[in-house]
């Protein structure tokens, strides 16, 4: 196997995240012969195949000192560690959700078991680093959007077409900070060398704080739309919520939760982030094609 002391495995190269690393390694001047993309299957015909249930079955032919993981923190596993530190890894970036805080205490049983599975894949993270000398940071995004692929301002631009209006929950007044997959690839690069980012978690928010109801106005404006928002009253959603769950309780793809967050603020701070690797997030100026 051959020594490669620039070597980068970026393993989720389909998700949101991983699709806008290779234009962030070109930004910071990262070797590009030496990076190296994986995912269960090859993005665009090329790229390694990395399952991460069956890491063993990974056989590059060189070394990869440097790794991050866009894939759920929750796939990160004490086997996948091993089989890369076997690859020569030394430093890890891993991404996990604000979700881990904000959805602890959610009403809504499959939330809890997300926050679950983020916090047992950091622990996971966390624990062996601290074992086997391996530097690691943890890295948190908010709301994440990629325009055409997310499932978060892509939706809400989906149902803004289809309806001509948008609904929210009351006035809708929670604080949002949406933030591009674009800009957290670049940030998972600049954390990647700065040491002052070993062995820490950043929460990594947007650029701009915006109330939901501001932030939907937003896209409406970027689809080039008259914003049309619905406000309705929380007894409604519960009713429509309630009904949609006894007719086709499998169909329904949101929950009241969800909707009741509206006027929750989901806020954070990413000072520490810009302090110890210079995170500088953009603006939220969605543009759809």
């Amino acid at each position: 196997m051959k020594e490669d002391k620039k070597g980068l495995l970026v393993i989720g190269a389909r998700s949101l995240v991983g699709r806008r690393m290779p234009e962030a390694v070109r930004a910071v001047g990262w070797p590009e012969a030496s990076v190296a993309y994986s995912s269960r299957q090859p993005l665009a015909g090329s790229g390694l195949i990395l399952d991460t249930e069956r890491p063993y079955e990974f056989q590059p032919n060189h070394t990869f000192p440097a790794v991050i993981v866009c894939a759920p923190v929750w796939l990160i596993t004490d086997t996948l560690l091993e089989r890369l530190l076997g690859l020569g890894m030394k430093r890890i970036i891993a991404f996990s959700s604000t979700s881990r805080l904000t959805k602890a205490a959610s009403a809504e049983a499959e939330e809890r078991e997300v926050v679950a599975r983020l916090a047992q894949g950091e622990q996971t993270l966390v624990d062996f680093c601290a074992v086997h000398g391996v530097a690691y940071t943890l890295l948190r995004p908010t709301l994440i959007y990629d325009e055409g692929r997310d499932e978060n301002i892509t939706r809400i631009a989906g149902l803004i077409r289809k309806l001509g209006f948008f609904p929210v929950c009351g006035l809708a007044s929670g604080l949002r900070q949406p933030v591009h997959a674009r800009d957290l690839a670049k940030a998972a690069m600049q954390a990647l060398t700065a040491k002052p980012a070993y062995n820490k978690a950043y929460n990594l928010s947007g650029g701009e704080d915006l109330t939901y109801v501001a932030m939907v106005r937003r896209i409406f404006e970027a689809l080039d739309r008259m914003p049309v928002i619905v406000a309705l009253p929380e007894i409604l959603w519960r009713i429509g919520f309630f009904a949609a769950n006894l007719i086709r309780p499998k169909k329904l793809k949101r929950n009241i939760s969800m909707v009741l967050r509206m006027n929750s603020d989901l806020w954070f701070d990413h000072s520490a982030a810009t302090r110890d690797f210079s995170y500088q997030p953009g603006p939220f100026k969605p543009e759809f094609e």
